[in-house]
């Protein structure tokens, strides 16, 4: 990382990857549990009148890459401002942010600001 000069922006923008990339991530279900009856087979009839599963697409290597290095990053921020900094990589309204918080819009922004640059230091850092 030491080839690229990282920006805030440049920092929120790799959160909000991986805020999307743990989205694509399949849920995690509970070990030792399965089914033993056998599937049903269906007709080409209830086949046609079934809706449409929604599309899954799963997240390449290199976003998982990229996610697991945000996950080494917040551990350099407080944990008030790891919650900040999720919460805007999944686009929760600063509204809402500044009533968790219990500050005004401008204050939250100036705390997720400084969170994004002090990653974005120690990132520079040599």
């Amino acid at each position: 990382m030491a080839d690229r000069v990282w920006s805030a922006d440049d920092v929120a923008d790799h959160f909000e990857e991986a805020f999307r990339t743990l989205r694509k991530l399949p849920p995690v279900k509970a070990q030792g549990y399965f089914s033993t009856w056998p599937d049903i087979v269906r007709t080409t009839r209830e086949i046609a009148a079934m809706e449409p599963q929604p599309m899954r697409v799963w997240p390449s290597a290199a976003a998982i890459t990229r996610l697991e290095q945000t996950f080494d990053w917040v551990l350099w921020i407080e944990e008030a401002e790891r919650k900040l900094v999720w919460s805007r990589a999944a686009r929760v309204p600063w509204k809402q942010i500044s009533g968790e918080l219990g500050c005004d819009r401008t204050t939250a922004w100036r705390r997720w600001q400084l969170a994004l640059t002090k990653i974005a230091a120690r990132l520079n850092a040599p």
